[in-house]
């Protein structure tokens, strides 16, 4: 009980993990603190826990493997897959395409709440005129916006008549050999059973299941039922999460790090083509000071700086522009990947292509009272970046 006290009564967090890696294998690996505050579990690299806005970079993955399969079109208008037209009724002659969505210039913001339950139609929140910036056309102006990876899954199983979360699974993590899942539907029992809880000043934000899996592992249908049998794809992809809800491991994590760095190699074997890898990895938004919103991070709250350079669902370091503050490393050096900020829970996941290093860590129970150094980033974050 004594340590217990200890614990909440600290400003550092609650658990926190950082795997270090090359293009060849992991370099240095570091956890301490509890995965579990109740029982007294000890975290350890191996542990999954809801990694945050992390999971829009493997999503992303997952669309460019239907694109290597000639299954979805970047540049395509999404309306024809989607069976309706969507548009921003500010712009109506302006397609939305997934290069739009998946960079956050689509023109969509987050104006209602993008957590749907089972039995939403997903095309009725679209249509919802609150949903829309009507200041600027699609393609004109970077704000980043959850709503957009919705849409990306539900485009995703229109294509393929699967639901995003077993897609995923086939599509991604199992031919990476990855224990992860999408909101706990495809984990082993043996992940489910290490899912890391999360904390806000030491009270739980989400996932103290003791082991197991939920009753329900999406938000419930408006009647209070979970019949995910009963799910048609292509028509709620937000029940599975993709802007959030991936479960994965800091190690697992540093493995999809690698495939980056190896230009889509995993394990000797050729994933994805060097063409979609580079694809990623190009900015499609560099801010110019005035063509979006810098200040966004992945939970929505404002830290003027944090996002200054953006491309398919990857964020680009260190942007040498004024009003950037987009470095926790404090090297100046560009490195890619993604943030994640949600529920206490502070994560990255970062390349250093040219160096071929990287790094993937989590922090739960990261205080918000934390006064950074050199970003607009948590000093917790930018100490797992960059170790002092």
């Amino acid at each position: 009980m004594i340590f217990s006290a200890l614990l909440l009564a600290s400003t550092q967090p609650m658990a926190s993990v950082r795997v270090a890696f090359d293009r060849h294998g992991e370099t240095a690996v570091a956890a301490k603190g509890l995965a579990d505050l109740g029982s007294g579990r000890a975290v350890t690299a191996d542990d999954p826990v809801r990694i945050a806005s992390i999971s829009k970079l493997v999503t992303a993955i997952g669309v460019m493997r239907l694109v290597e399969q000639h299954r979805l079109d970047l540049d395509a208008d999404v309306s024809t897959l989607l069976g309706y037209r969507l548009r921003n009724p500010a712009f109506p002659d302006t397609p939305i395409t997934l290069r739009l969505l998946l960079s956050h210039r689509s023109s969509l913001i987050d104006g209602v709440d993008y957590v749907l339950p089972l039995d939403a139609d997903l095309r009725t929140v679209l249509a919802d005129p609150k949903v829309w910036d009507g200041a600027h056309a699609p393609g004109r102006f970077f704000r980043y916006t959850n709503l957009n990876f919705p849409v990306v899954a539900t485009v995703m199983e229109r294509a393929t008549g699967e639901r995003f979360d077993r897609l995923m699974h086939d599509l991604v993590l199992a031919p990476l050999k990855l224990d992860a899942c999408y909101n706990f539907t495809t984990c082993s029992d043996a992940a489910v059973a290490r899912i890391v809880v999360q904390y806000r000043k030491g009270q739980v934000t989400r996932d103290d299941n003791h082991g197991a899996r939920p009753a329900c592992p999406v938000t419930r249908a408006r009647d209070g039922s979970c019949d995910l049998d009963a799910y048609r794809p292509g028509t709620n992809g937000a029940i599975f999460s993709p802007q959030g809800g991936l479960y994965v491991s800091a190690r697992d994590l540093a493995k999809i790090g690698r495939l980056l760095l190896n230009r889509g190699r995993a394990d000797g074997v050729r994933f994805l083509g060097p063409a979609s890898v580079a694809t990623l990895q190009t900015p499609l938004w560099i801010y110019d000071g005035s063509n979006g919103d810098t200040g966004e991070d992945p939970a929505g709250n404002h830290q003027a700086g944090f996002i200054c350079s953006y491309g398919i669902a990857t964020m680009l370091l260190a942007t040498a522009k004024a009003g950037c503050h987009d470095d926790p490393f404090g090297d100046g050096r560009r490195r890619l990947g993604h943030a994640g900020d949600a529920y206490g829970l502070r994560s990255g996941l970062w390349i250093d292509p040219k160096s071929g290093t990287g790094v993937a860590y989590f922090a739960t129970d990261v205080s918000l009272e934390e006064t950074p150094k050199r970003s607009a980033y948590t000093r917790t974050e930018e100490m797992l970046a960059k170790p002092d």
